[in-house]
C-alpha cells in the first residue's frame, strides 16, 4: 500500500501471490499498452572502410554523406515490422535484418558490446561520446565526438540516425522529449529514461504501480535526516537523486551522528537526497527483461549479484535460490517493465531478504552488468536482444545453453601503469581456463575500482564453474572442490519434489557418485527438457533418474 505523509514516506506492499510469471497476476495494473509475456527458466568484427568520426564542431556545416541507405529518424514503430516485403522510405525493398542505422547515446563498454553483436547481423551502430578513444568508437559504424547530455550535440546526431537509444540514461531527457514530439524514434521512450534517470522518481513510480520497495523518504535538510533515522532506524541508506551508479551516490549512516558525514559525502542537500530504509536482504538478484515493440516481454534467468564496495563484482547464473523465489523475482521484474514504455533491454535489480520477500532496488534502461554473462551463456545475448528490439525484430530465445556461469569483473585494483600489469596477470590465467572467455574493454586510463573488462566462465556446474574461478584467482582449493564432471543428472518438475528426490542425491554421495540436481518442467518448458537430455552424454551424464513429470515426458534417442 502507497503512503504519504508531509515528509514524503513511500513504501509499498510486500505481498505478493504466487503464480507463474508467463501468467500474468490480475493484481497487476494496466500496463500502458497490451502485454504478452513469455518466461524462460534455467536449465572478429566487420571491417569499417568507411568508418569516421565525426566532431562536433564540423557538424552544423558538414556536407557529410553515408554511403548507406539510411530509415528517416521520424520512421514510426511499425515501419520496423518484420516482413518479407519490408521496404525503405523510396520504395527499394530492405536487404538484410535492417538498414535502419541505430544511434546510441554513449560509447562506453555497452555501446562496444552493442557494437559487437550488431556486426554479426550486419546492423550499423553508430555512437555518441566526449572521448574520441572510447571503448565503442573503433568498432562503430560511425562516432561522433560530442556531449550526449548537450541539446544541439544529441539533435544533431539524431538527424544521423534511423533509431534513437541509450547505454547510459544520464542523458538530456527534455531534448529527448522534443525528438519525439518531431517524430523521432526513441527506444525506451523519454518517459521512461525521465523516470529512471531520477532515483527517486523512480521510486515514486513503482510504489505507484504497488511494486514491492524498501521504504523512502525524500530529505532537505538534517532535520529531515534525523527523522527519517528516527523512523526507519539505523544503518540508515542516504542515496543522491541522480547521476548515482557503480557505487557513486550511496552513503550509509550508521548513527545519527553519521549523518552529517554522510550527507556531506554526497555533495550536500543541495544535490537531491533521499534515504532509504535498510533492506535486511540475504542475496542480491537481478532479471534482464526484454520488452519488444510489439510489447512482448522475455525474461532472461534469475541471477545473483555479489558486489565490492558497491561495484557489482560477480554475477552467478543461474541464481541458487527456489523456483518460488524465481516465480516471485519475474514477477517483480515483469510488473517493473510493464509500468514503462518503449522497447529495449531493461535490468531490474532486486533484494531477497531472509524471510522470503522479492524488493525492488532499482531498474536501469539499457543492457547491464549482470547480462553480460548472457554473450556466453544464453542462445540471445543481452546486446543482441537490445538491437532485436529497438530496431522491430523478433525477440530471441533468453534461456541459458550452458548449465551454470559466472561472469567476473576486472575492476582496476591499481593506478596507470601497475593497474594495467595485475590485470593482464588475471587476464593471463584466464586463458588457460576451460570455459573461460576474457572482454577487454580497451579503456586507455587504468584507475583504481574502474570497470576495465570482464570474464565470463560456463561449465556443467555451478560447482564445477565456482572451482574454475577460484583456480583463476589462484585461491585454495579443496581436493573435494576438482572439476569432475556429475556422472548422474536428477531432475524433477518443481521443487515439490525435492525433499523425495534428494535422497538419490545422497544416496549417490555416499558411494561417491558426482550427480547434479536439476528442476526441469517437461510440462512448462519442453525444449529445455529436451535440450537436457540431448546434451546429457556429450557433458558425461551416464544416468538420468527423472521423477514426477521428468519421468512421464523425458525424450529417448
Amino acid at each position: 500500500m502507497l503512503q504519504k505523509s508531509s515528509n514524503a514516506v513511500f513504501s509499498s506492499s510486500s505481498e505478493s501471490s504466487s503464480f507463474f510469471a508467463f501468467r500474468p497476476s490480475h493484481s497487476l495494473l494496466p500496463p500502458p499498452t497490451p502485454l504478452s509475456l513469455r518466461f524462460f527458466s534455467m536449465t572478429a568484427d566487420d571491417d569499417h572502410p568507411h568508418h569516421r568520426k565525426l566532431h562536433l564542431r564540423h557538424s552544423s556545416t558538414s556536407s557529410f554523406k553515408l554511403l548507406n541507405p539510411v530509415l528517416a529518424c521520424g520512421a514510426s514503430p511499425d515501419s520496423h515490422q518484420t516482413s518479407s516485403s519490408l521496404r525503405n522510405d523510396d520504395g527499394s525493398p530492405v536487404h538484410g535484418l535492417s538498414e535502419s542505422i541505430v544511434g546510441v547515446l554513449g560509447g562506453g563498454q555497452l555501446g562496444r558490446m552493442l557494437c559487437q553483436a550488431a556486426s554479426k547481423m550486419a546492423i550499423k551502430v553508430m555512437v555518441l561520446d566526449p572521448s574520441e578513444n572510447c571503448p565503442a568508437s573503433a568498432l562503430a559504424y560511425d562516432h561522433m565526438v560530442g556531449s550526449f547530455d548537450d541539446s544541439a550535440t544529441v539533435q544533431e546526431f539524431a538527424k544521423r540516425c534511423g533509431v534513437l537509444t541509450v547505454e547510459i540514461e544520464h542523458v538530456d531527457v527534455a531534448t529527448l522529449e522534443r525528438l519525439e514530439q518531431q517524430g523521432v524514434d526513441c527506444e525506451p521512450r523519454a518517459s521512461t529514461i525521465r523516470i529512471i534517470q531520477d532515483k527517486y522518481l523512480q521510486k515514486v513510480h513503482f510504489s505507484q504501480h504497488a511494486i514491492p520497495l524498501p521504504e523512502f523518504m525524500e530529505i532537505d535538510d538534517l532535520e529531515g535526516a534525523k527523522r527519517a533515522g528516527d523512523l526507519f532506524g539505523y544503518p540508515l541508506m542516504i542515496k543522491s537523486k541522480r547521476l548515482a551508479y557503480d557505487g557513486r551516490g550511496n552513503a550509509v549512516a550508521k548513527s545519527e551522528e553519521e549523518l552529517p558525514s554522510a550527507v556531506s559525502a554526497l555533495g550536500g542537500f543541495g544535490r537531491g537526497l533521499y534515504v532509504e530504509k535498510w533492506a535486511p536482504f540475504v542475496k542480491e538478484l537481478a532479471v534482464i527483461v526484454a520488452r519488444g515493440r510489439d510489447n512482448s516481454i522475455l525474461c532472461y534467468p534469475v541471477v545473483e549479484t555479489i558486489h565490492k564496495e558497491n561495484i557489482c563484482h560477480i554475477v552467478k547464473a543461474p541464481a541458487d535460490v527456489p523456483w518460488k523465489i524465481r516465480k516471485l523475482a519475474n514477477d517483480v521484474a515483469y510488473k517493473a517493465i510493464s509500468s514503462l514504455e518503449g522497447a529495449g533491454v531493461f535490468a531490474v535489480e532486486l533484494f531477497l531478504t531472509k524471510d522470503g520477500q522479492i524488493l525492488l532496488n532499482e531498474v536501469a534502461p539499457r543492457p547491464h552488468n549482470s547480462g553480460h554473462h548472457t554473450i556466453e551463456s544464453c542462445y540471445t545475448s543481452q546486446f543482441e536482444q537490445h538491437l532485436r528490439a529497438v530496431v522491430g525484430l523478433p525477440l530471441g530465445d533468453p534461456s541459458m545453453k550452458t548449465p551454470a556461469a559466472i561472469m567476473y569483473n576486472l575492476l582496476g585494483e591499481d593506478e596507470g601503469e601497475p593497474g594495467f600489469k595485475m590485470a593482464h596477470q588475471l587476464i593471463a590465467r584466464a586463458l588457460e581456463i576451460p570455459g573461460a572467455t576474457v572482454h577487454w574493454y580497451d579503456k586507455p586510463e587504468m584507475r583504481k575500482q574502474r570497470k576495465m573488462g570482464h570474464i565470463t566462465l560456463v561449465g556443467p556446474s555451478m560447482g564445477v564453474v565456482e572451482a574454475r574461478l577460484n583456480s583463476m584467482l589462484k585461491e585454495e582449493v579443496s581436493e573435494n572442490q576438482n572439476e569432475v564432471s556429475p556422472r548422474v543428472g536428477i531432475i524433477m518438475g518443481s521443487d515439490s519434489d525435492l525433499p523425495v528426490m534428494k535422497d538419490a542425491a545422497r544416496i549417490l554421495d555416499m558411494f561417491g557418485v558426482s550427480c547434479e540436481v536439476r528442476i526441469v518442467s517437461a510440462h512448462r518448458t519442453p525444449e529445455l527438457m529436451f535440450s537436457y537430455a540431448s546434451s546429457a552424454r556429450e557433458r558425461g551424464i551416464q544416468v538420468i533418474i527423472a521423477g514426477a513429470g521428468g519421468a512421464a515426458h523425458l525424450p529417448g534417442e
